[in-house]
């Protein structure tokens, strides 16, 4: 397998699992989202602005990641480094993602009277 084919193959393999992780991630984000924004349209915008992000993070990370034309390394091994590079823009991306929700849900608990803390606490708990 040369090179050209190597990569092409590593980024429908990055497309494919960014894919599956965003699936997985899709429901409990949204519920977390529409509570944290009070309106499922803010909440549909945040999910897609985070899809993008969570996408498009690995997606740019593989396309960096590009094998020597005349490597003689093989095929598997250029796909490895590419996916290795991929699963970590996708790490980077999911850990600044819950960092960001973390702050906002302190934030808005912090903000909410203290009755109303301790209702938005446990209904953050049972969405995650």
């Amino acid at each position: 397998m040369n090179p050209v084919t190597a990569f092409l193959v590593g980024i429908a393999l990055t497309s494919g699992t960014v894919f599956l992780a965003l699936l997985y991630l899709r429901g409990p984000l949204q519920l977390i989202l529409t509570d944290l924004c009070g309106s499922a349209v803010r909440a549909r915008f945040w999910v897609a602005f985070s899809n993008l992000t969570l996408f498009l993070v690995p997606f740019a990370m593989a396309l960096d990641h590009q094998p020597e034309v005349h490597s003689t390394d093989p095929a598997i091994f250029l796909i490895g480094d590419q996916l290795e590079s991929a699963a970590t823009g996708l790490v980077i991306s999911v850990v600044f993602l819950g960092l960001a929700l973390i702050w906002t849900v302190r934030r808005a608990e912090d903000s909410r009277p203290s009755g109303a803390a301790a209702s938005g606490k446990e209904r953050h708990a049972a969405a995650l």
